[in-house]
Parts: C-alpha cells; structure tokens; sequence
C-alpha cells in the first residue's frame, strides 16, 4: 500500500449509537500518511456517520480517535484547530451565496487562521488554475455548474492546508457528466500524497484511487483490503453480494 510508516490518523475501538441503536460498533483502522483510504458499503451502514465522528460533528460513545498520536476525545480539544488539519468536503457544497468564488475561499483562511490575504490569493490561484477554474474567480456560485461549485469546495478546503482531507460523496448530488470532473481532481490530489478518507458509490473510481478499501457493513467493518484483492476476490459473502449489485 502506498503511504509511509507513519500512522496520521488512528481510530480505536470507536462506537458510535443514537439512542439505543448503535451505528459504528468497534471500528479499529490506522491511516498512514499519503494513503488514500475508500470506505464502501451500503447505504444506511455507517460510512458518512464515519467521517462526522472523525471530523468532530457527531459525538461518539466509546474509542478513541488519535490524530499524529493526540486523542481528540478529551475533553479539552479545540476543535477548530482540529478541522485546520482534517479538512471535509460534503455532498452539498456549502458555498456562501452572497460571496464570489474568490471571497469563499479566502473566509477561512484569512479569519481562522488569520493569514495575510495576499499570501493566501497566490494559493488560492494556483489551487484553481489547477483544477481549471481560475477564470471564474469573481464569479458568484449561481454562476457555476454544480460539478464547478464542488471542485471550488475542494479548492476552499485544500486552502486551510489540512493534513487530511475526507470526502463525503462528493458526486451524489451531481449529473453524470459533472462527476468525471470532480473526481479528476481528486485523483490529481492523490497522485501528490495528499491523505484521503473517500466515501463514494463510484466502483471505478474507488478502484483506481484507492490504496485501500474498507468495507462496512451494518457499522462494523467486514474486509479491510487492497483494491485489486477486494474487487477481484472479496473475503466476504457481504461484501461479495455488495458487488454483484454493481457488477463486479
């Protein structure tokens, strides 16, 4: 698996309920720094719940969640500073309405972290050259194609200069010929060792990204493996039976 020694982000016998009912049950994975990480499964198992708890948005009930070494379940973590590091990308794109392209970007690292503004447009510009939207800079999101106005998300995230980044169904809420683009950057982010926790429904795309694919089923993990293996000779029966829906 590519990715080094180093083990960035830890998650430890986590368990996760609302009410009675539990949702995460014992989820144990380590994430080294520069892997990409796909998490599958079906819908209703776990897996965007998954990246709330390690993003701080949903509390959890047991476990522990260890970023570099340092637990974020004490009770003294400043989570701001934590989403510095652990940036997230939504279905939804969550962009400000009343704001240009540039403005959205520049809101966070400019009053969080308080960077000079000046340093943080030349960022800014060469995060959207890249992913080919610098000529829409001043535009407002009404302006912008949804595949657009996710990649420009990206682009808002990757500004904070995180250490990780998670990925919650960034295509869902796109047309078919929108998410090619969306996913091209993101492809683009691994191939420069960029940290990823991606959930997606996109078959194809887990298994050409992915150093790794954990599959939860239920909310606990059935099969933890590499995507050749996984998609070729699942261990499971559930997981098997979850592939043959897409034709694996």
């Amino acid at each position: 698996m590519k990715g080094n020694n180093k083990v960035l982000l830890e998650i430890v016998g986590l368990r996760k309920t609302y009410g009675a009912r539990p949702v995460l049950d014992d989820i144990n994975l380590s994430i080294h720094k520069g892997e990409v990480v796909v998490v599958l499964g079906s819908s209703g198992c776990g897996k965007s719940t998954l990246l709330r708890c390690l993003n701080g948005l949903e509390s959890i009930q047991g476990g522990d969640i260890k970023l570099s070494g340092k637990s974020l379940t004490d009770k003294n973590v400043n989570w701001q500073e934590v989403r510095q590091q652990i940036g997230m990308v939504f279905q939804n794109y969550d962009l400000f309405p009343h704001m240009t392209v540039m403005e959205n970007i520049l809101l966070g690292p400019s009053k969080v972290q308080k960077r000079a503004e000046k340093e943080v447009m030349e960022q800014a510009s060469q995060l959207l050259d890249r992913v080919g939207l610098l000529n829409r800079k001043d535009d407002y999101p009404r302006q912008l194609s949804g595949g657009q106005k996710q990649r420009i998300a990206i682009v808002r995230a990757l500004c904070m200069n995180p250490e990780i980044m998670l990925f919650d169904e960034v295509t869902a809420a796109l047309d078919p010929e929108m998410v090619r683009e969306v996913l091209d950057v993101i492809l683009g982010l691994a191939k420069q060792g960029m940290t990823m926790v991606i959930v997606t429904h996109e078959m194809g795309f887990a298994k050409a990204v992915a150093d790794c694919i954990v599959f939860i089923d239920a909310g606990k993990i059935c099969e933890i493996a590499e995507p050749d293996e996984f998609f070729s000779n699942p261990k499971t029966e559930r997981a098997r039976q979850f592939l043959n829906i897409f034709q694996y």
